[in-house]
């Protein structure tokens, strides 16, 4: 059984202040797509996780192990065990999800492969639990969320736009960037969003990552590739989260792909990536092995 697990970025994303829980409250447009990790899973007696390639954390650090914990807990079992093998795509500290998505991931495979019945609510509750980005995974597609991120409006989907991902050969600290941020006010455009007049055709025209200035001012090569991206044609080109995947949204395939061929000579370090925005969240597939 396997969970293929789609990663994100977001097309606006506003910090408007510091909650009294100490979480910063949000405003963003998440948007799936079409880069994968999967996660296989059998069962077995206890819980074991391997990572292919290595590099992500294989102990109870690791979402998909949290995800597991919690999920036998609500369904009163710890008894319950499985072997799963993670297949990253998703770069490690991009920005773009991974993490929570696999947590999504291992919720839908782990409640399939134990033959639970917890309603859906209930997985999305216990979603939340685990991170501020799983409930996103859970619905894909394009959604603004509110809230730490979890409190989820479905928007129109934003169509399959052509983007290209930069994936530098370093990684950026999330808690540095929001330790250094400054918040900013609210936000008109995204009340209209919220309020359910999302225009289609107008998703890209007034991008606004506020994570931006303090990512870039500490990490200027990232700032280098958004610019060459603005450069090459992109019609939005940002940070994806608090980095270090840096992306660029195209108006079609054509110009997607002559800025890769063009900026993989200028930045020969880092991994280029063409994909596109899709309507997917995490889901289960029965069959064979990934690859």
């Amino acid at each position: 059984m396997i969970a293929r697990c789609p990663a994100k970025v977001n097309l606006t994303l506003r910090v408007l202040g510091r909650r009294p829980d100490g979480y910063h409250e949000l405003r963003t447009v998440f948007q799936a797509v079409d880069l994968w990790d999967t996660l296989e899973g059998t069962l077995a007696p206890g819980l074991h996780l391997r990572c292919d390639p290595p590099g992500a954390p294989e102990d109870g650090t690791n979402l998909v192990l949290r995800a597991a914990a919690v999920l036998r807990e609500a369904a009163g079992r710890p008894d319950l065990g499985a072997s799963l093998v993670l297949r990253k795509g998703i770069p490690v500290g991009g920005g773009m999800g991974g993490g929570s998505a696999d947590a999504a991931g291992a919720l839908l495979l782990l409640s399939r492969l134990w033959a639970l019945s917890l309603p859906g609510r209930r997985i999305r509750a216990l979603a939340a639990t685990l991170g501020s980005d799983v409930p996103f995974f859970l619905q894909g597609g394009t959604a603004l969320g509110r809230g730490r991120g979890e409190d989820l409006v479905p928007l129109p989907f934003a169509g399959p736009r052509p983007i290209l991902l930069g994936i530098p050969p370093f990684g950026t600290s999330t808690a540095e960037v929001y330790a250094a941020l400054t918040a900013g006010g609210a936000d008109v455009s995204l009340r209209r969003l919220s309020a359910g007049n999302w225009r289609k055709d107008k998703e890209f025209s007034a991008p606004r990552n506020d994570l931006e200035a303090t990512v870039l001012a500490r990490w200027p090569e990232l700032r280098r590739f958004r610019d060459a991206l603005a450069g090459e044609g992109a019609v939005q080109a940002s940070v994806a989260g608090s980095g270090s995947t840096v992306f660029g949204v195209f108006a079609d395939a054509a110009r997607r792909d002559a800025a890769a061929a063009a900026l993989r000579s200028m930045f020969v370090t880092w991994k280029l990536v063409e994909t596109r925005a899709v309507r997917s969240a995490a889901h289960v597939e029965t069959g064979g092995t990934s690859g």
